[in-house]
């Protein structure tokens, strides 16, 4: 690591979700699993129900199958020393703990009802794609939440930015965005789901903001139907969202349609 803290790179808003998390862990080192168990709670448990901890992975690589098994039978949680993906997937677990849990008790599910075929199948992609590059977007607004539906990226992110500034909030789930936005490019694209709230929720703190939200997610993925195709959730274009791309501060900028896409036609 280099001699500067190796939080100063985690200082875009892009991290905000982890920030209550971040204070509280050395600023000094690459924090390690003490540090990170340190931070957990007896509540944030496994899709089995038993507490999480960050562990030294097995000697011999696991495949993903027996990382989730091993998630939800022991609550331990593999984590690599000194990696940006695996941290930030142990500072979702934090983050984020009725979500994961029942991300691991499906993934736990799918593995034992398909264990003779090879193919995943379609439930644990939605559930991949969501662990690796989910965003929970949270708005009182449903016409803002319908612009974001549509692909209407330029209506929504500059013609009504003083809008999204004030009324929508964009909570990093994915620890795949996080690592992809310590050296961020043009087209990073999160699987957004919208959580319709009160307005008073986006006054209140980033932990208060997502014990709801986490509450809420984890509602929505415990029903079958949000694990019945890989386009149930938007996409989102993540260095549209204001404040998050210093160049998305020029309204030209999203006229770029290889990064901003229209909706396609339906067939």
């Amino acid at each position: 690591m280099k001699a500067e803290p190796w939080s100063a790179a985690l200082c875009a808003p892009i991290f905000d979700a982890l920030r209550p998390w971040l204070s509280r862990l050395p600023s000094g080192r690459f924090p390690q699993h003490d540090d990170l168990n340190a931070l957990t709670k007896p509540l944030i448990v496994s899709g089995g129900g038993t507490p999480i901890r960050f562990v030294a992975p097995a000697a011999a690589r696991e495949a993903s199958v027996q990382y989730e098994v091993r998630i939800f039978e022991t609550g331990e949680v593999q984590t690599r020393p000194d990696n940006w993906h695996d941290l930030f997937n142990a500072l979702v677990w934090l983050a984020f703990p009725k979500t994961k849990a029942v991300l691991n008790r499906h993934h736990y599910e799918q593995i034992r009802a398909r264990s003779a075929e090879t193919q995943r199948g379609t439930a644990r992609d939605v559930l991949t794609l969501f662990d690796e590059g989910g965003v929970v977007v949270a708005t009182p607004d449903a016409t803002l939440s319908a612009l974001l539906k549509d692909f209407k990226w330029k209506e929504l992110f500059w013609v009504r930015r003083a809008d999204v500034r004030r009324d929508m909030r964009f909570h990093v789930f994915g620890h795949a965005i996080f690592e992809k936005a310590l050296e961020p490019y043009k087209g990073v694209t999160a699987k957004a789901l919208i959580v319709g709230v009160a307005p008073g929720l986006l006054d209140q703190s980033t932990e208060r903001q997502l014990e709801e939200l986490d509450t809420r997610a984890a509602r929505y993925f415990s029903g079958t139907q949000a694990l019945a195709s890989t386009r149930s959730l938007s996409p989102l274009p993540v260095l549209g969202v204001p404040g998050w791309e210093p160049a998305n501060e020029r309204e030209g900028y999203y006229d770029d349609e290889s990064q901003f896409r229209p909706r396609r036609a339906e067939a």
